[in-house]
């Protein structure tokens, strides 16, 4: 007797889907490295896994998909090619539809991606972020999202665009403390995947080479768990940064982040871009800083 009176096969999440069609997406791959584990790559290497609606619906459906399965006891996002993911994509069609819907007026855009990367809080399998290379912008904020960080350890975690905006999703206090955070703010300077542990917004780093090997273990280790404890235990932490005041703050900072689409400095950039093209008007931003498009990672 365990003094617990449960009921039989407790250990299913209710509710099953079948594997993703693998073959139906176009943005993301999907494969299963071990039992209990599926793994989730953002393919569009060529674009540094720019986060087009596209993708972000395709990742989001699979993450869902995911959660359903009663076989899938941890999920891991990595990027293909030379990193993570560069941000949002910037150069897609504008036509292209959000992958679910948020309240239309200003601000759309902030609380629509904060919304999607916040769900994976909500889900019950934990999710691994594995990081490369650029994990910029929007890519730190998916990575954020995610329950557990391992990068490499000269990866590169930035947000670039607050040389001319605001983020979307403001965690960085929260997770890089606020002198660190100023200084990222107030620059745009990015830190390395060894610093990012250091300063705990990655779990742990180690070199690139040993990356995929590193994480698979960390998430065979998590699918011996029993899933609905893990559930439990995954929930318990974030309830908890959500007693202290994290998501309050995430979703206040949209408001921040949209207000900054009406100051001088933004439309400059955007005049700029209009008449010289957004790759001229990036790599413009980032000259004086010699970093991003003007430098290698590393």
């Amino acid at each position: 007797m365990t003094g617990y009176d449960l009921p039989e096969a407790s250990h299913r999440r209710p509710g099953r889907s079948a594997a993703p069609d693998t073959g139906a997406l176009t943005a993301v791959t999907v494969d299963e490295p071990a039992p209990g584990v599926r793994r989730i790559t953002l393919d569009r290497p060529d674009k540094r896994n720019a986060l087009s609606n596209v993708l972000r619906g395709e990742l989001l459906a699979v993450l869902r998909e995911g959660d359903a399965d009663v076989d899938v006891r941890v999920m891991v996002i990595r990027g293909a090619g030379s990193c993570f993911s560069s941000g949002y994509d910037l150069q897609q069609d504008p036509d292209e539809p959000l992958p679910h819907h948020t309240a239309p007026g200003d601000g759309q855009w902030p609380r629509h991606v904060t919304e999607s990367w916040m769900s994976i809080w909500d889900l019950a399998t934990p999710v691994i972020a594995q990081v490369h290379g650029w994990c910029l912008a929007g890519g730190s904020e998916l990575a954020t999202g995610c329950d557990l960080v391992y990068v490499a350890d000269d990866a590169r975690i930035g947000y670039p665009a607050v040389r001319f905006g605001v983020p979307d999703m403001q965690f960085h206090a929260w997770f890089l403390g606020p002198r660190r955070a100023m200084e990222m703010m107030l620059t745009g300077d990015a830190i390395t995947g060894t610093e990012a542990v250091a300063l705990g917004w990655a779990n742990r780093a180690w070199p690139e080479a040993e990356l995929d090997e590193r994480v698979l273990a960390v998430a065979e280790r998590i699918a011996k768990v029993p899933p609905d404890i893990a559930a439990l235990n995954k929930r318990t932490v974030h309830r908890a940064m959500d007693v202290m005041g994290l998501r309050a703050a995430i979703r206040a900072g949209t408001e921040t982040c949209a207000l900054a689409t009406h100051q001088v400095g933004f439309g400059a950039f955007l005049e700029e871009m209009r008449a010289e093209g957004l790759t001229t008007a990036l790599q413009r931003r980032d000259e004086p800083f010699g970093d991003y498009r003007t430098a290698p990672p590393g």
